[in-house]
Parts: structure tokens; C-alpha cells; sequence
């Protein structure tokens, strides 16, 4: 078998691995990341999307020095133009990608082309591929997950302005972003100017990311994309399935009231879990018999456990959205919005699990050697 080729990216350096050695702690975040993944693993699958493989033709980029590339966009809230200049000018940064001291980050486009490629050929398969490799490596290393999982769903406005959006369609023409749709992002209590109590719903223009995370180790174990309009519990089966089909040890689940529907519960006493779906008013105040057996529910110990923890998940969707840029999509059309999805999800277990398996924070401050 002919041997793989990529660009030569360290091999003619004058510096070596020393400066290195001098600027970047060993207790450094990047180079704590550097050390707990085989990246190498990434280089092997993501090379089958290339034509020629490595093998034919010009030498590409080794995939995993973009794809880190990528990460680090994401870990740091910048665009594919920013991250050029940021790795050029940050040496923790040149060291985690794998260039030599000397040598300049490629070119922003080539980071534009990497990611049409995934597109293209792996569709968001490729991405999802990715997320359960850097799962599947976290429990390799120690990380230890719980039984109870948590599902919600986080909502991203569109890359448009709706007002002048709506004037274009006005003309005649298509939308700006063709896969956005409007959604309700959640109701509250207001009160009007004559004093009285009404419920308002807030409405949004642009996706969801349904998730299922688990609840001990704050990882994310399985990820969809969908419009704004989507129903959520229409969702949970399949991210139910996707946890069972890694051999997840899976016991309970917990979501809030969206995921309420008789399916839902029903398919997870199928499968022999136990549910902790948060319950609408109407199932445990009916004046029939039929009560009982959600009255019965609430006060189990997995019901309550659920409840207790299910704020997990909001505090991971702040995470996502005020660090790492998930409450505004990058791109339009709903295939992008899923690699930027995916890719904050990376970006988010990535973090935890240096921070589980090192005791290195993301933005723990270290002094340089």
C-alpha cells in the first residue's frame, strides 16, 4: 500500500521543540489537550473524505492539523480569518496545531475548503463520527459517566436581519437563510398596563440543537440540528437511541416539560429505563384513575434525582452560547449551522474532559516556564 503524503510542517525547522519547551507550560491548557487525544485517529478517518486520500496527487494538509485548527476557532469564539492571525501570533496556540515556531498557519481559505469538504462528502455524519471518537477516547482514559441523562434543546438565532429580510421577500425574492424558521423560545408572565397577569411567548428566527448530556460527567453524548419550528419531543428517541447505540451506561432520563408525550415515556419503560421527564400539570391534577400511575412516577428516587440535576444542561447551553458563540449562527443553511453545532459541542467536551482528567481549567491562568 502506498505510503499517505501531507505538507511538511516541522520536519526543516531551525527550533525545534525548544522554544517551545521554554514558552508553553506543561500545565498549559493547550498542551494538556495536546497530550490526552490521539489526533492521529482524526488524521485516519477524516483522509477518506480527500480524492486522492493522501496518496494521490499533491500532498494535502494533514486533516488533524486543520481540524485542531478549527477547534481552537471554537474554543476561542473566533471566525476563520481570526484564527489565522491567532495561531500565527500565539505560540501555545502554533504549538497545539503541530507547526514549528517558524513556520506561518495556512491560509484562512484552506480552512473554508476543509470544512466544504466535510460537508460535501460527510454530510453532518462526519461530524457526529468526530464527537462519539472524542467520547469514546474519554472513557478509554478514566472519565466515568453517569446513568442519568439530561435532554434539552438550545436555540441559535439566524445570521439575518428579519426586517430587512422580510422587505427582500416583499420584492419578490427568496429568503435570506432558505432553512431558518421562526420558533418559541420560551412563555413568561407579564404584566399589562392595567395591572393584569398575561402569558407572552417570545419568538426567535433560526435553529435548534437538541442534546443529550450526561449528568456526572457533563460530556455531550449525542447532538441534532433541526429549524426553529421543530417540536422537541419529537427528538428524544433518536438522541435516546444514539446514546444506546455508543453502549452508554444509560439508566434515566430527564428533560422538562417539551419532551412531555406518552411516547416518550412509553419508550424508554420499553427499553427499561427509567424516566424523568418533568411532568404538565394536567397528568397529575385529572380527576380519574389514570393519575395514579404519574402520581406513582414523581416520587420515585430516578424522578427526583432527574429534577435535581436537570439544571445541568441549562448551565451548559450558557457555556456554549456566552464563550463560544452557539446563541448567533455563524453561516446560513441549516447542514453549517450543524458543523458550528457540532463543533461547540467538541469544543465543550474537550474542555471537560482535560478538566476532569487534569485538574486544567480552560481559562486557568498559568505563569510561562
Amino acid at each position: 500500500m502506498e505510503q499517505q503524503r501531507f505538507i511538511k510542517i516541522d520536519s526543516d525547522s531551525f527550533f525545534g521543540d525548544y522554544l517551545y519547551d521554554q514558552i508553553v507550560p506543561q500545565e498549559h491548557f493547550l498542551r494538556r489537550l495536546s497530550q490526552l487525544i490521539d489526533w492521529d485517529r482524526f488524521t485516519r478517518k477524516l483522509i477518506k473524505l480527500y480524492k486522492g486520500e493522501g496518496v494521490v496527487g499533491r500532498p494535502p494538509f494533514d486533516p488533524q492539523l486543520l481540524l485542531k485548527m478549527a477547534l481552537i476557532a471554537y474554543l476561542y469564539h473566533l471566525s476563520e480569518r481570526q484564527v489565522e492571525v491567532h495561531i500565527n501570533e500565539n505560540l501555545p496556540a502554533k504549538f497545539f496545531v503541530g507547526l514549528a515556531v517558524d513556520q506561518k498557519a495556512p491560509d484562512h481559505s484552506t480552512l473554508t475548503v476543509f470544512r466544504e469538504r466535510l460537508i460535501q462528502r460527510g454530510k453532518l455524519k462526519i461530524f457526529e463520527q468526530m464527537l462519539d471518537e472524542i467520547l469514546l477516547m474519554a472513557m478509554q482514559n478514566g472519565v466515568r459517566l453517569g446513568t442519568l441523562q439530561l435532554v434539552d434543546s438550545v436555540h441559535s438565532v439566524a445570521n439575518v436581519n428579519t426586517s430587512k429580510d422580510q422587505n427582500r421577500q416583499n420584492k419578490g425574492k427568496g429568503p435570506h437563510d432558505p432553512d431558518a424558521r421562526w420558533g418559541a423560545k420560551h412563555k413568561r408572565k407579564v404584566k399589562t398596563e392595567d395591572g393584569k397577569e398575561e402569558v407572552q411567548t417570545e419568538y426567535f428566527y433560526g435553529y435548534k440543537t437538541h442534546v443529550s448530556m450526561n449528568a456526572e460527567s457533563g460530556l455531550i453524548t449525542s447532538l441534532e440540528v433541526t429549524s426553529g419550528e421543530a417540536y422537541d419531543g419529537k427528538h428524544f428517541c433518536s438522541l435516546v437511541d444514539h446514546d444506546l447505540e455508543q453502549k452508554l451506561p444509560v439508566g434515566i432520563y430527564a428533560a422538562d416539560k417539551g419532551y412531555d408525550d406518552g411516547d416518550n415515556h412509553y419508550y424508554l419503560d420499553l427499553l427499561g429505563l427509567h424516566s424523568a421527564i418533568k411532568l404538565k400539570r394536567n397528568r397529575t391534577h385529572k380527576k380519574d384513575k389514570n393519575k395514579q400511575v404519574w402520581l406513582k412516577l414523581i416520587n420515585t428516587p430516578e424522578y427526583k434525582q432527574g429534577s435535581a440535576e436537570r439544571y445541568k444542561i441549562e448551565r451548559k447551553f450558557g457555556e456554549a452560547k456566552q464563550t463560544h458563540g452557539l446563541g448567533r449562527c455563524r453561516y446560513l443553511g441549516r447542514l453549517k449551522f450543524g458543523v458550528q453545532a457540532f463543533f461547540t459541542a467538541m469544543a465543550l467536551n474537550l474542555k471537560r474532559i482535560v478538566k476532569i482528567l487534569t485538574g486544567v481549567g480552560f481559562k486557568t491562568q498559568v505563569l510561562p516556564a
